[in-house]
């Protein structure tokens, strides 16, 4: 019998245009829903100090455990838009 910890891995980004960078920042958390965490942000300068950020944000609620017979049965249990962390013999 095998377990696995499993987390959603879902994604989603934000663009944000303005001159003040962490104000730019700021803007981008508070675009990201609870239980997200902003991954990256990618900065692109543009003429007269302006800058569009680019913020990808991902899912990272609470770790679930599954559990099956042999390592096929596990994947198959591993829902659409979830990934695997960690596998153990039980």
């Amino acid at each position: 019998m095998l377990a696995a910890l499993i987390r959603p891995a879902e994604k989603k980004t934000a663009t944000v245009e303005g001159t003040d960078i962490p104000e730019l920042r700021a803007q981008l958390l508070a675009q990201a829903p609870a239980g997200w965490d902003m991954a990256t942000a990618h900065v692109e300068m543009r003429p007269g100090g302006i800058r569009i950020v680019e913020g990808r944000f991902q899912r990272r609620d609470e770790p679930q455990e599954i559990e099956a017979d042999d390592m096929a049965a596990l994947e198959a249990k591993v829902p659409e838009g979830w990934q695997m962390l960690s596998v153990r013999r039980i």
